[in-house]
């Protein structure tokens, strides 16, 4: 039996403050080879939802779009997989803004909403949700690796 994903991608996106340092991280697991690549780094000035965005989009810009890869994004972020999910089909109908009418404001971080919706093109994607802190392995190792970028990003 083969498996039902080429790659699961595990990530995490961390800030201390909000705005403030952020971090983030993503693990990339193949099931067939059990091959890991893991990559994390941070930014000086950021929000935590920026964080849990960019840890999926360099995940998925990780991957050779040589082939179209069926992905199961795995996140502790509600915000990215209902925003993925759910909220998806109403901003591209309404030009990437939160409502229909005149005046109605963009949704926020559009830019990177707007890279992950294009990597997903090219990929088969599903979004999972995990708890937090709930002792799931590989997104305990994405958010320890998040918050060392984050450390690492402020001793240098």
């Amino acid at each position: 039996m083969t498996e039902p994903y080429d790659v699961i991608l595990h990530t995490d996106g961390a800030c201390s403050g909000n705005p403030g340092p952020g971090g983030w991280a993503y693990l990339l697991a193949h099931p067939t080879s059990e091959r890991i690549e893991k990559h994390a780094d941070a930014e000086p000035h950021t929000t935590n939802n920026r964080m849990e965005l960019t840890a999926v989009i360099r995940g998925l810009e990780a991957l050779k779009a040589t082939r179209r890869w069926r992905v199961k994004v795995v996140s502790d972020s509600t915000y990215v997989v209902l925003g993925m999910n759910d909220w998806l089909p109403t901003w591209l109908a309404n030009d990437w803004r939160r409502g229909r009418k005149a005046g109605a404001k963009p949704v926020k971080n559009v830019d990177l909403w707007k890279q992950l919706h294009a990597l997903c093109q090219q990929f088969d994607v599903t979004f999972e949700h995990t708890k937090a802190h709930a002792g799931h392995p590989a997104n305990e190792e994405c958010d320890r690796m998040a918050v060392a970028a984050i450390r690492h990003l402020r001793e240098n």
